[in-house]
């Protein structure tokens, strides 16, 4: 456990989670006089249920955005081959 000027922090340098090389918690003010052992204890636990990160959600807003460009796309056509078909 590392002892900062401000904070209390507990490092998990080898988690049960492929996906992490380590996780770093800060511990509430109210609970720095819990045991090392106890902190040790609880943040390995909830490090070793960390499961796989969430997909980001640019690749959804990409997709989003690229079918409202096609979407544009198609009604600008739509409204000028009508417009051509009317005045011409």
């Amino acid at each position: 456990m590392l002892q900062g000027v401000n904070h209390q922090v507990v490092e998990v340098t080898r988690p049960e989670c492929e996906y992490f090389e380590r996780v770093i918690f800060f511990v509430k003010p109210e609970y720095s006089s819990v045991s090392e052992g106890t902190l040790r204890e609880r943040a390995g636990k909830i490090a070793g249920e960390a499961g796989a990160p969430p997909p980001t959600k640019t690749r959804i807003n990409r997709l989003a955005s690229i079918g409202r460009l096609l979407l544009a796309a198609a009604v600008g056509a739509g409204v000028t081959a009508l417009a051509g078909y009317l005045l011409f």
